[in-house]
């Protein structure tokens, strides 16, 4: 309702919901209700081959009633009241010629919007017909580029959030455990590139015999007997570190770019038959990949990102349909973070920017060992405390023998912390880049402070 009414309003609309929402049933229904005039054509946009067929099924059932086509590499028909497209194919020149006025245009994966195929093919059918209506729906609306997605909308009609879809039964909880392997200061230190961290500097960090077996104990302990999902830096790292689970007899599965369709499609055969227990993979199973049983998330690598950490951990938190995988029992997901991304991001709730903004995202940051104060990575001295960290001078060789874990909770966990200035639970204090608060008791009442950048107080 609340889309349809932006829709009308706007003539565009964003709607936000988690990986495992359903948002391919979400935009069926949105989009039945919007084709009541039997006049009226939408064309449904996706990123791969496979979730053409896909949607158009969840679409068909959801509306029986409306007729479907797909245009993809294999099948180009407009015949349907709605047409399923792949956006690669139909990006092409010569296809966006003989693509119809259409009346409704909904994208999947809307945050891809601001790339530069999609806007060819949004501005193709602006061009062909100026009232068309866009919706659009997403689970990580902050593009890694920073590119803005206000030129195609102007709105969020609605937001669904991870903690209501856990508290609804429709997600299971993350129970989260941050490891600090030795390697949180070196990590800190990693140059993001303009997509990422420097994927070359993690895995020279994290490659190491001494961290592969630290991970495999740990797993061990919290999540020996679940099926899961690690995520590695490069992909050299993810065969070492699938060598390793083999090693301590767990069966194990390697994914990458670099490998074929098919030979793709077998590993992740085994692994969701059973026949492995573990997958390892290399930046392809962060998006847009569901085995529900999936229920423990391994990060070996920092994610510059909130979007995709979102998307990493998403792989694991949905609930199992028992008519699909009968015998079968998942109330939570754990996550095993070794990338410190979890504590570079904060909560796993998204904000919604339609402007993008310019600049790398925020700057490492480090703790104070003396006061707990969050300072730049780079700071030699704390500004709060005066606590001094003092060089370090060797040979860049590093004796691992110590491991550190906390639990933390991601869906209540604020990305600040709070400061106890003087130990009487009387005057609370937390800075950001961005902006300060404080709150300070005194005389019988509670007083609330804080300012912003270039900001009063």
């Amino acid at each position: 309702e609340r889309s349809l009414t932006a829709l009308d309003k706007h003539q565009n609309t964003l709607g936000v919901a988690p990986t495992g929402a359903g948002k391919t049933i979400m935009l069926s229904g949105v989009t039945g209700q919007w084709l009541e005039n039997e006049e009226a054509k939408a064309c449904v946009l996706a990123h791969r081959d496979e979730l053409t067929t896909q949607n158009a099924a969840k679409f068909s059932r959801v509306n029986p009633g409306i007729s479907t086509s797909i245009y993809d590499a294999k099948e180009k028909s407009w015949n349907g009241q709605t047409t399923f497209a792949m956006v690669q194919t139909l990006g092409r020149e010569s296809n966006l010629k003989k693509m119809p006025k259409l009346d409704l245009l909904v994208i999947d994966e809307a945050h891809h919007a601001a790339a530069p195929t999609y806007r060819r093919i949004i501005d193709s059918v602006r061009d062909r017909n100026p009232d068309v209506a866009i919706f659009g729906v997403t689970a990580t609306p902050n593009r890694g580029d920073n590119k803005a997605l206000r030129p195609v909308f102007s709105n969020v009609s609605d937001q669904i959030t991870l903690a209501e879809l856990i508290q609804s039964g429709h997600l299971v909880p993350p129970r989260t455990y941050v490891v600090d392997v030795g390697t949180q200061g070196e990590l800190s230190q990693v140059k993001r590139t303009a997509d990422d961290f420097d994927m070359a500097a993690v895995d020279a960090i994290m490659n190491k015999a001494p961290i592969t077996e630290a991970v495999i104990r740990h797993w061990k302990d919290k999540a020996h007997d679940r099926p899961t999902v690690v995520f590695c830096s490069t992909v050299q790292h993810a065969k070492n570190v699938a060598e390793a689970f083999s090693a301590s007899g767990i069966s194990a599965e390697v994914i990458h770019g670099e490998l074929s369709s098919e030979a793709r499609k077998a590993a992740l055969s085994r692994f969701e038959s059973g026949e492995s227990q573990v997958v390892v993979n290399v930046a392809v199973l962060t998006e847009g990949w569901d085995f529900p049983p999936t229920s423990c998330v391994v990060l070996l690598r920092p994610s510059s990102y909130k979007s995709t950490l979102i998307q990493m951990i998403g792989r694991g938190l949905r609930t199992v349909d028992p008519n699909e995988h009968p015998g079968v029992v998942k109330s939570d997901c754990v996550v095993l973070d070794f990338g410190t991304s979890t504590m570079l991001h904060g909560s796993l709730e998204q904000d919604v920017n339609l402007d993008g903004h310019e600049g790398q995202g925020e700057a490492p940051q480090k703790e104070c060992p003396e006061c707990g104060a969050m300072v730049p990575a780079a700071a030699k001295e704390c500004s709060l405390c005066g606590h001094v960290w003092e060089r370090t001078v060797g040979d860049g060789k590093v004796d691992l023998t110590d491991f550190v874990m906390s639990e933390i909770d991601l869906l209540k966990r604020s990305s600040f912390r709070w400061c106890d200035l003087f130990g009487d639970d009387a005057a609370l204090m937390a800075t950001g880049f961005e902006a300060w608060a404080g709150v300070f008791f005194l005389a019988g009442h509670w007083f609330g402070m804080g300012g912003g950048k270039k900001l009063p107080a």
